[in-house]
């Protein structure tokens, strides 16, 4: 590990060089009782979280935590074990028993470390450390502030469910015994609020939330507060709609589900396994031909971002679809090997999958890509703000969910719609994209702007 990347802040929050050493530590014992490999995974974290509700202090929550877990190889049997005492007997025991654990294990030929060469050689300042200097009073200031605005944008408010602040920061060590050992420091700072529109005996919930690497990139807590009321207000007088076939447009939250879904289908696991309807598609053509999604792992600032996965495999930017075709899988070590193919340096997750916005006709105005600019192009459909439930089948594609929403006509909003279902399968979901929306939202791993589909079953009365 290049110490020299890592910010002077982080190393006076965290004792990265006792982490490093008890890493090398527990290599050293798992050598030591005959292991033929080991991997070392160690994490130091510290972090304030308020949370205010009608105006009181619900709770102030101080944590901190640390956690080291070893992984060790006999041949190809494998034992795991966790500790959180950074004791010299606590690293003996936690080998030990990961030891004893891989002794009475099968043998499986496709366990064993990430390949050698594929280890991260440097690792890239990726800003993603800006620790907030928040006392319990700010904090609880802001939290107040960010509820106070909901309750200010209309009378209609009611009740809350609390405006809350959150900070922090942690160091993440990856060693193993090919000789790689690698560490970086993130921060994630967060406010939300979530409150209760009420007219009658009519009410209401929703919420909205901002969540950043920076604290300056955090939106204003009172314009989360006046989101959060904004869209709870919008709820009201929510109707049922009769059964039909329409055009669906998930706003971006609700669209973050379906491109999970997509990862989850090309996932390793799911793979070899044979349990995904996507199982076999690399080589063709699974969206139409305008759209585009990439992993970036190595956007600075974002929050996904990351140097290298779970398994110390550098990370890099790729396709994973490009004109509609599939391109590549989400592959860590073990399924890869599973799969006769190589890990895509995925272990832990995606970092950073992106589409990008566009359209099925090809070169429109900008503007028709805006949230508005979607809804006229829709002109008569559902908007899917929310989604419940879990009805997705991963091994045929089927697709049910709970939503919530509101219908549109002659290309604007005309009421809310509640308990409905859309449902449909997620083959004809991707093939029937129309638009992806340039309403982007970066709030995690997964970052997409609405999608624009086609055609589905809207279940109703």
């Amino acid at each position: 590990m290049n110490n020299d990347l890592l910010s002077t802040d982080a190393t006076e929050l965290f004792d990265t060089e006792e982490l490093n050493t008890l890493a090398a530590a527990l290599l050293d014992e798992a050598g030591r009782r005959g292991a033929s490999a080991a991997e070392v995974g160690g994490n130091i974290a510290s972090g304030l979280s308020v949370t205010v509700r009608m105006g009181e202090v619900e709770t102030i929550e101080h944590n901190r935590d640390k956690g080291l877990g070893i992984t060790v190889y006999f041949g190809h049997r494998k034992g795991s074990a966790n500790t959180t005492e950074f004791s010299g007997e606590a690293v003996r025991d936690t080998v030990r028993a990961a030891c004893d654990i891989a002794r009475y294990t099968a043998e499986d030929p496709c366990n064993g470390l990430a390949p050698k060469d594929l280890m991260a050689e440097a690792i890239p300042d990726l800003e993603l450390f800006h620790p907030w200097d928040l006392r319990p009073e700010q904090a609880i200031d802001l939290a107040r502030e960010c509820e106070a605005a909901a309750f200010d944008s209309d009378p209609r408010i009611t009740n809350s469910e609390g405006g809350a602040v959150n900070t922090h920061a942690g160091y993440y060590l990856y060693a193993n015994s090919h000789g790689f050992t690698g560490g970086y420091a993130t921060t994630r700072h967060s406010v939300s609020c979530a409150v209760i529109a009420g007219v009658g005996e009519a009410m209401q919930r929703d919420f909205w939330y901002s969540t950043a690497r920076h604290p300056a990139w955090l939106e204003p807590v009172r314009e989360v507060g006046g989101r959060a009321a904004q869209r709870a207000l919008q709820r009201l007088d929510g109707r049922r709609l009769s059964t039909r076939q329409v055009p669906v447009l998930f706003t971006p939250e609700s669209a973050r589900t379906l491109l999970s879904h997509f990862v989850s289908a090309i996932r390793g696991g799911a793979l070899y396994r044979k349990a995904s309807f996507l199982a076999g598609h690399l080589g063709k053509r699974i969206f139409p031909e305008f759209v585009h999604i990439q992993e970036q792992p190595h956007l600075k600032g974002a929050l996904g971002s990351a140097p290298f996965d779970n398994e110390g495999v550098a990370t890099r930017q790729r396709d994973l679809v490009q004109e509609g075709v599939l391109q590549g899988y989400v592959l860590d070590s073990y399924s890869a090997c599973k799969l006769g193919m190589q890990t895509t340096g995925n272990a832990g997750g995606v970092h950073n999958l992106t589409i990008a916005a566009g359209a099925r006709q090809g070169q429109i105005d900008p503007a028709d890509l805006a949230s508005e600019g979607l809804i006229k192009q829709m002109d008569r459909g559902l908007v899917v703000t929310e989604l419940m439930g879990q009805g997705v089948r991963l091994i045929s594609g089927d697709y049910s969910r709970g939503a919530a929403g509101f219908w549109v006509e002659n290309g604007q909003i005309q009421y809310p719609v509640e308990e409905v279902t859309v449902a449909g399968n997620l083959r004809d979901i991707f093939q029937g994209l129309v638009m992806v929306g340039s309403d982007t939202d970066m709030r995690g791993n997964i970052r997409t702007g609405s999608w624009l589909v086609e055609q589905m079953t809207v279940a109703g009365e």
